[in-house]
């Protein structure tokens, strides 16, 4: 099956989006593909704040992206668009390090006002960096996203629904198979 590379671009430690993407990993894995988590988190920020392409944690990043075949990226929404740490990553990639990949973006935020940011912030940096396909993507309330005190987590059934559907396109379009929602509710 292919490889994802899961990438959250919280700067959280107790992120809900990396702990959601942790959620897809396992629906990914179930579905015979090898999967990647990445916390741009713990990239040095001074590779960032000094944007250093030639250091060596951006030169292994970089190599992740060649490696995978699908990249999800999660983003939590601050002011309408993606996290700027999210923002300093894409920046040191090469300009097409999606090239031939195929991407699914997902989003979690505070808001519905923020519904948008997928399409109209996110989507076109990722596209612009060569692709060949960007399935639908998701946004999720963080309302719907609740971590209980031993760290289990749990998602609204109607978000549930529609995040097994878009990861199973994804899945689909990577040349996986899709786990019936019956077998995982």
């Amino acid at each position: 099956m292919a490889t994802v590379l899961s990438v959250s671009g919280s700067p959280s430690a107790t992120s809900r989006t990396a702990r959601l993407l942790r959620r897809l990993d396992d629906r990914l894995r179930a579905q015979g593909h090898d999967v990647i988590p990445f916390d741009v988190r713990t990239l040095p920020p001074e590779a960032l704040l000094h944007a250093d392409f030639g250091h060596p944690a951006i030169t292994e990043a970089t190599a992740l992206f060649e490696r995978a075949d699908g990249i999800v990226i999660g983003t939590p929404v601050y002011k309408a668009a993606y996290s700027g740490l999210l923002k300093s990553l894409l920046d040191l990639l090469p300009q097409y390090a999606l090239a031939g990949k195929t991407v699914l973006p997902l989003a979690t935020g505070g808001t519905t006002a923020h519904v948008l940011a997928i399409d109209y912030a996110l989507r076109p940096v990722l596209n612009s960096m060569g692709p060949a396909h960007i399935t639908p993507g998701w946004f999720t309330l963080d309302k719907d996203i609740t971590v209980a005190d031993d760290g289990t987590l749990t998602v609204a059934p109607g978000a549930a629904e529609a995040l097994d559907q878009v990861t199973d396109q994804f899945s689909l379009a990577l040349g996986g198979r899709a786990t019936l929602l019956a077998a995982t509710g």
